[in-house]
């Protein structure tokens, strides 16, 4: 999330010319019901959602090591994450104009890796970005949920965050040679 935040406030930065940033990871509402008063004048984006991808090819629990040995390791795990962008100004021409730029950026970086951004976080091999569809009765009670009154805002699902511990269950020999006996 840090990586998207900061990408999309350096886009905004250069876009408006601007020294101070105007993007910032928080939630919409205080735990006490307040609204942050650090969120004023700033796209925000809030984490709504966290999904695990269940559709996923045949993942093997082996990984060969250089000694010929094979590691026994969980498979990585794929999550999807619901981002909401919220675009919150005093001015609502402003508020209109940085979440139109906001979309805009999403809409030329849809996909982000490594050859796309020289500052990709190594962890990740990709980052895929598509807007969410939801109905006015779908957004109406997220906000509600939230306990916030609305705001210009736009959903994003961010697909495919991959997590591995990389943490070795065990090793198991390689097998090294095969045996052509039948027994009858």
């Amino acid at each position: 999330m840090r990586f998207t935040n900061d990408s999309l406030d350096q886009y905004l930065k250069n876009r408006f010319g601007l020294d101070e940033g105007k993007v910032h990871l928080n939630t919409i509402i205080n735990p006490d019901g307040s609204i942050p008063q650090i969120n004023q004048n700033k796209v925000v984006i809030s984490l709504i959602n966290i999904e695990k991808e269940t559709l996923r090819p045949f993942y093997s629990h082996n990984q060969k090591l250089s000694n010929g040995q094979f590691s026994d390791v969980n498979p990585s795990e794929k999550y999807n994450l619901d981002i909401l962008l919220t675009s919150n100004f005093d001015d609502y021409d402003e508020t209109l104009k940085f979440l139109n730029s906001a979309i805009q950026f999403f809409q030329v970086n849809n996909v982000m890796d490594s050859n796309t951004s020289s500052v990709f976080p190594s962890e990740l091999t990709k980052l895929e970005y598509e807007i969410e569809k939801i109905s006015y009765h779908e957004m109406h009670n997220l906000w509600s949920a939230m306990g916030a009154k609305y705001q210009p805002s736009v959903i994003y699902k961010v697909r495919l965050i991959t997590i591995q511990a990389n943490e070795t269950e065990g090793f198991v020999t390689a097998v090294n040679q095969t045996s052509n006996t039948v027994e009858s």
